[in-house]
């Protein structure tokens, strides 16, 4: 969706954005190329993910500036690297394609690999970790709450089971077998809820995402834009609720007679219904049939 997304952040001349999540690079790049005089700030934890950014985006190196870093330190390294205020940020959450599509990753069930899912190589604690050692209960409880999956305890018990489980193909057989495999031409595997849930659960993403969305709104100019794309309910429904709370122009309890909170609304809602990606872009992407863009615009 990178023609909505430049279009969203009403990218002009001589201004700055912010790309957290730049991944590989390909909306700075379209950003970059829409306009000469822009600079971009771009930050991902993965470091596998900003050396391909950082290759791809070599033509434009004089504009840009890549951080390996997680986007919840965005006011600091924002003010650090000269882009606060800035005109335009974006927020494309959730897991990107070049981390699906390493197996040594561990993001994937459809490739064999161990059970990582970290963003950031570096960080403390992996999908093995949580599959191998969280008591049944709270491991149920992970997949129900970040997975919205129903069958969330029989799923944990069977992972108990069959412990210790290190491989991605391994804990997907696992899962398959305890719930069996669900009929229809658009059925999902039965063990994407739960990859879903570990992912959000190691990387903290929810927690991430709230985080995230105030400081990007703190960093914005008045009329600077907020553009987030978000792939499952749980992100789309934080942000959604975000955005709501961020344009209110009163708290005050329900019932109170006269306003007297005195709040003053920090966004505008630009789109009131989600943009959603066109046929077309889900043929070349089927990875963006879930895509939703909600956009804010700074008051």
């Amino acid at each position: 969706m990178v023609p909505q997304v430049v279009d969203g952040l009403q990218v002009r001349p001589n201004r700055v954005y912010v790309d957290c999540t730049v991944g590989e690079g390909g909306h700075t790049n379209a950003i970059l190329a829409d306009c000469d005089a822009v600079r971009v700030l771009g930050i991902d934890p993965d470091a596998a993910a900003l050396q391909i950014a950082r290759d791809r985006l070599e033509s434009h190196h004089d504009r840009i500036v890549l951080v390996q870093d997680w986007y919840t330190r965005l006011t600091e390294i924002a003010s650090v690297e000269g882009f606060s205020p800035a005109d335009g940020v974006l927020l494309d959450l959730g897991v990107s394609s070049l981390q699906l599509n390493t197996a040594s990753r561990g993001f994937s069930f459809s490739k064999p690999g161990p059970l990582d899912m970290r963003f950031d190589p570096n960080g403390d604690i992996t999908a093995a970790d949580l599959v191998n050692y969280k008591k049944v209960d709270e491991l149920a409880d992970i997949i129900y709450k970040y997975g919205e999956e129903r069958r969330s305890r029989r799923i944990a018990n069977a992972i108990a089971n069959a412990r210790p489980i290190t491989k991605t193909d391994q804990l997907a057989t696992v899962i398959a077998r305890s719930v069996g495999r669900t009929k229809g031409r658009k059925a999902i595997h039965p063990a994407t809820r739960t990859f879903q849930a570990l992912r959000i659960a190691v990387n903290d993403e929810l927690n991430n995402v709230a985080d995230g969305l105030d400081r990007a709104i703190e960093i914005l100019k008045p009329s600077g834009r907020l553009v987030v794309i978000s792939y499952h309910s749980l992100e789309d429904r934080l942000v959604k609720q975000a955005f709501r709370a961020a344009a209110l122009d009163c708290i005050c309890s329900p019932g109170t007679p006269v306003c007297t909170c005195e709040h003053k609304p920090k966004v505008r809602i630009v789109n009131k219904r989600v943009i959603k990606p066109s046929q077309e872009e889900i043929m070349v992407n089927p990875r963006s049939r879930s895509a939703k863009i909600r956009i804010v615009e700074r008051v």
